[in-house]
């Protein structure tokens, strides 16, 4: 999610021990965005679908409880993982995006695409078993007056971005690799996570950021930017966030992965079908969400974030593309983004689906 999804600064949010994790791309924005959708709408009504028998599984949502997890909430709120029961747990602020999920002590965790061949690439037998984002959701973000239109419009610009790291730092390789750009040809800033400042102050002259995280905050503060997609074509070799396990888990209890797998795909569509009910179904989830304006932060949220979701805007699937799997594997190692090839085949599998 995203998350929103690059943890603070975290160059091995991938369990290196002693290290930081990444991933803000779901959790970014976190008080202003941990809100959400239209007030108003009733909850829906909760309906149990596991006995005490069913497997008891946890599933990691990283840092900060954020609407950006709603389907989640919705899922666990009204019964959606059947056949197991199902535990969601927020990471600690110092814990690698896999460190709980290799230690045995979460089952699923959700993680970008672009984690999951890094993880493998490291050692880890990390694997995908569901699509949670369709859609990459990381864009280049300058001020509404700049004149750069494209992404080749950046040569010989300055670019910030939290750092080397994450979904940021992917999408920055995408989007220097679409315009026929290397990184000596911009000027890379690593700002941590002090965009809106870097941005409105001309520290640097544009930010790489969430479509449905740091622009949503950039309208929301009343700031006049633009989004510039990391490619022309819209063609991004990378994939976005997912549910993943590992391969003993999966090989050992192939019924619990496909009930979660389901119940996300359920939680998601429950979603994108009634935004306002699953705002609902997080309040327990968010403590922030009474706080003054954090409805209308949120509501903006999930309108940025269901087409991420659902790219028609109404169908959701939770179907991985293997072409695209196989474009990312080739782009990472090409890029240097991993120092190893990694099967796509191993990363990520389709088995685990209803549809």
């Amino acid at each position: 999610m995203p998350r929103s999804h690059d943890r603070a600064l975290a160059r091995a949010r991938l369990a290196r021990p002693g290290e930081l994790s990444r991933r803000a791309v779901l959790a970014g924005g976190l008080g202003l965005l941990a809100a959400g959708a239209v007030a108003g709408c009733a909850q829906q009504p909760y309906r149990p679908t596991t006995t005490a028998s069913d497997p008891a599984v946890t599933i990691g949502l990283t840092y900060i409880p954020n609407i950006q997890f709603a389907p989640f909430y919705v899922a666990e709120a009204n019964g959606l993982f059947s056949g197991v029961q199902a535990t969601l747990r927020h990471h600690g602020a110092k814990e690698g995006l896999f460190t709980a999920l290799v230690a045995g002590q979460e089952d699923f965790v959700i993680a970008g695409g672009d984690e999951v061949v890094q993880a493998r690439a490291q050692g880890m037998d990390v694997v995908a078993i569901g699509q949670y984002y369709h859609a990459y959701p990381v864009v280049a973000i300058v001020p509404e007056a700049s004149p750069v239109q494209t992404a080749a419009d950046l040569a010989g610009r300055s670019i910030g971005l939290p750092g080397r790291s994450g979904e940021t730092y992917f999408g920055l390789k995408a989007l220097l690799h679409g315009a026929g750009l290397t990184e000596s040809d911009v000027l890379v800033q690593e700002i941590g996570y002090t965009q809106q400042a870097a941005l409105t102050t001309g520290q640097v002259e544009a930010i790489i950021g969430f479509a449905n995280n740091d622009a949503v905050q950039f309208e929301q503060a009343g700031i006049p930017t633009r989004t510039i997609p990391l490619t022309a074509s819209g063609q991004v070799p990378l994939v976005s966030i997912v549910l993943a396990t590992t391969r003993a888990f999966l090989d050992a209890n192939p019924d619990a992965a496909t009930a979660v797998a389901v119940g996300m795909v359920k939680g998601v569509q429950a979603t994108v079908d009634a935004p306002a009910s699953a705002v609902e179904s997080s309040r327990a989830q968010i403590p922030t969400l009474s706080e003054a304006g954090a409805e209308a932060a949120a509501s903006a949220t999930l309108d940025a974030t269901i087409p991420l979701w659902a790219p028609d805007g109404t169908t959701v699937t939770g179907r991985m593309d293997p072409q695209a799997w196989q474009d990312m594997t080739t782009f990472m190692l090409d890029a240097g983004l991993v120092d190893s090839a990694v099967d796509p085949a191993l990363a990520m599998t389709n088995a685990h689906l209803s549809e």
